[in-house]
């Protein structure tokens, strides 16, 4: 599966990074929030890549390091929810293009032939 032509590891990673960096315009959200969101975010994405990707631990990875980025940002350190969203989106992108040379896309389930 390559959705829009390109590895699927770099698609999920990039509309990660900006729908994290969209959470980082805050809509009214305070730092914690956006971490939060920027968190689930970063897990709910690294699963759709481990699922169609293998090995699996090498996106397993990312996603763990990405929410623990944002959930760091937002409760260990005194930041703004943009600096969360900004930190998230350049951690998805270098780990992206890391996992990348990792990785390959999982095989298309082939039809056995009519007979």
């Amino acid at each position: 599966m390559k959705p829009f032509g390109r590895e699927p590891a770099l698609v999920i990673a990039t509309v990660s990074a900006a729908l994290s960096l969209l959470v980082s315009f805050q809509f009214g959200l305070d730092a914690e929030q956006a971490g939060a969101i920027v968190a689930v975010i970063s897990a709910v994405f690294a699963a759709a890549t481990a699922a169609v990707t293998r090995p699996i631990a090498p996106s397993a990875f990312t996603g763990l390091v990405a929410a623990a980025v944002a959930l760091l940002a937002a409760y260990g350190m005194n930041v703004s929810a943009e600096t969360v969203g900004a930190l998230n989106a350049v951690v998805l992108a270098v780990l992206g293009l890391m996992t990348r040379g990792q990785v390959t896309p999982t095989p298309k389930p082939t039809t056995p032939a009519a007979g």
